[in-house]
């Protein structure tokens, strides 16, 4: 059973020049989860306040809702704290909870995917396997994201399977989704029942669905999608290669608002040295790139060209 190619941070950096990457610190995980909760306050409030809005509202917060997956991410590496205890609570309670996760089921599946990056026992390769496809085919599946298909899938039908003790078959892409929702279904469904009286106290129980259920339902299954293409599809060499294992997508600012927030799209970076907190990653990527060794990595100019290289036809 192969293990995905490792380098040793020795091969690139000093232990000077290594050792700021090594540190973490007390405050900025439990700031960055407290961001991701205030952008989705604001956003729901703005909604609210100016109903022309609402459309932008909606991008806004299923990129945050890609947020708190991407923290919960970061709390699997045990990045959001030194503390454990408080690192998994912060993961768990309020980041993985509210969007229908479970860090306990999630942490070792996706440490299992950085032990076998693109090896056939990667429990991700198939998210990436399927890259190049036709443009029309990549326009089904994101219309499909957006008209709330994929949510009532992988929310619905995918735990009802699991529940039943049937294993979902023809999409083992969408199996970790189906272990998860099923497993946490019960605190899912109390977070967003609890959720729900405080929209109907507020006066606003519409709120609920059109500012949360909806972007769910449609943005963050779309974006976790482009997510999931940016990072691995396409990447030749991806399986031999430690510093060709991921892809990094120079995201401009209007990509990291409604797309890649909380640096997700510096993957490349990730895979090199995945217990390097996610906030320096921007840091660690200018350093790599100091170094001959990066000329190998994989770095788009940004999200359309990762759809364009996902839909270009082999030569």
């Amino acid at each position: 059973m192969p293990a995905a190619p490792r380098i040793a941070p020795s091969a690139l950096f000093s232990p000077q020049e290594w050792a700021p990457f090594q540190t973490r610190a007390a405050w900025i995980g439990p700031l960055l989860v407290a961001h991701c909760w205030g952008v989705i306050a604001l956003a729901t409030a703005a909604g609210v306040l100016i109903p022309w809005l609402i459309p932008l509202c909606v991008m806004i917060i299923g990129t945050r809702q890609l947020g708190l997956a991407i923290l919960m991410h970061e709390a699997a590496h045990g990045g959001l704290s030194r503390n454990g205890r408080l690192n998994d609570f912060l993961g768990h309670w309020l980041c993985a909870t509210p969007i229908g996760a479970s860090l306990a089921a999630y942490r070792p599946y996706h440490l299992s995917h950085h032990r076998f990056a693109q090896q056939a026992e990667d429990p991700d390769l198939m998210l990436s396997a399927p890259f190049p496809v036709r443009p029309a085919s990549l326009r089904r599946k994101l219309i499909r994201d957006l008209t709330g298909q994929t949510f009532f899938k992988q929310r619905v039908l995918l735990p009802l399977k699991q529940a039943r003790s049937i294993s979902p078959k023809g999409d083992s892409a969408h199996l970790y989704e189906s272990i998860v929702t099923g497993r946490s279904v019960l605190p899912f469904i109390a977070f967003n029942a609890a959720l729900l009286a405080g929209f109907v106290a507020a006066g606003v129980w519409w709120a609920f669905f059109v500012l949360w259920l909806l972007p769910m339902a449609t943005w963050f299954p779309m974006v976790t999608r482009l997510r999931n293409i940016a990072e691995h599809a396409c990447v030749e060499g991806s399986s031999s290669d430690p510093f060709r294992a991921a892809r990094t997508t120079r995201a401009a600012w209007w990509e990291r608002a409604f797309i890649a927030p909380y640096w997700v799209n510096f993957h490349a970076e990730h895979h090199l040295f995945m217990h390097v907190p996610c906030w320096k990653l921007p840091a660690l990527h200018r350093a790599v790139h100091a170094r001959p060794q990066a000329a190998a990595m994989e770095v788009s100019p940004g999200y359309l060209d990762v759809i364009r290289t996902a839909t270009r036809r082999p030569a």
